[in-house]
């Protein structure tokens, strides 16, 4: 089973700025997909934040838009989230998948935890 690892959370200033990267453990089926990043508040249900290409507006939801950026490197092998200006609010554990069908498990995610 193809698992997606999540990577490169942290903790952070507001204001801070945190690079997060996926991929999978194996196979092209990741590469055949639109990836998107979502994240979770203990509490809440998971929301997702961000979906490839990230070329329009649409591929944002408001509460990040224009503070983040989604993208996939050449291969397509890595999907990252360039997250600029984070917020206390912005933090989470982030997780990547599928969108909108979900193939993979849910994995660990990487928490993200901003101060203020």
């Amino acid at each position: 089973q193809v698992q997606l690892v999540e990577s490169g959370g942290g903790s952070v200033q507001a204001g801070d700025s945190l690079k997060l990267s996926c991929s999978p453990s194996w196979g092209d089926l990741f590469k055949a997909s639109t990836i998107a990043w979502y994240r979770q508040v203990p509490g809440k249900e998971r929301e997702w934040v961000a979906h490839l290409p990230g070329t329009d507006a649409t591929d944002y939801i408001d509460d990040v838009r224009g503070r983040f950026i989604i993208s996939s490197d050449r291969t397509g092998d890595v999907v990252t989230l360039q997250m600029n200006r984070l917020k206390p609010e912005d933090t989470a554990v982030y997780y990547c998948n599928s969108y909108p069908t979900i193939y993979f498990g849910w994995e660990q995610g990487t928490q993200v935890t901003v101060s203020s």
